[in-house]
């Protein structure tokens, strides 16, 4: 019995010491990318579900043009779409960034008074099995919408 309790025990290390192995090699493996983009929201449309004006259901559709850092260059495009959760409160969105090389898919909130971050839930191209952190903020006025992501794949 004992003899077996320890080539158990000697087995249960091996495994042990492989999986911190392979956990090691899996995170030294990521890369972390930053981009910043400026959107341009110039398409923007409120589609009124409810209660006349801003009010909980409606839908937010969009699809602009992303400029670079310095906010001269257009590097890319976005889509996507956002449902009020709370009048003058926050959106709940999910959109796709067209990048050079691939794609980045975000989702989450959007705040009326303040930066939001959303989650990077994947992409394509030399985005794929991305995650991630996309920081955003808006203007004063809300038509330029700066969007800094942490891209790990």
């Amino acid at each position: 019995m004992r003899g077996k309790a320890r080539i158990m025990l000697a087995a249960g290390s091996v495994a042990a010491v492989a999986l911190v192995i392979s956990l090691v090699s899996v995170s030294m493996a990521s890369t972390v990318t930053k981009v910043t983009v400026i959107e341009h929201a110039t398409t923007d449309v409120v589609t009124d579900t409810g209660v006349a004006g801003d009010s909980e259901g409606d839908l937010l559709t969009f699809h602009n043009e992303l400029f670079d850092e310095s906010n001269t260059t257009v590097v890319g495009t976005d889509q996507g779409d956002c449902i009020r959760i709370e009048a003058g409160v926050s959106w709940e969105c999910r959109w796709v960034n067209f990048l050079e090389g691939g794609s980045v898919t975000v989702e989450g909130p959007f705040f009326d008074a303040g930066p939001s971050t959303l989650a990077i839930t994947g992409g394509t191209g030399m985005y794929k099995n991305a995650s991630g952190t996309l920081k955003l903020t808006s203007n004063a006025d809300g038509t330029e919408i700066t969007f800094a992501l942490k891209i790990i794949t």
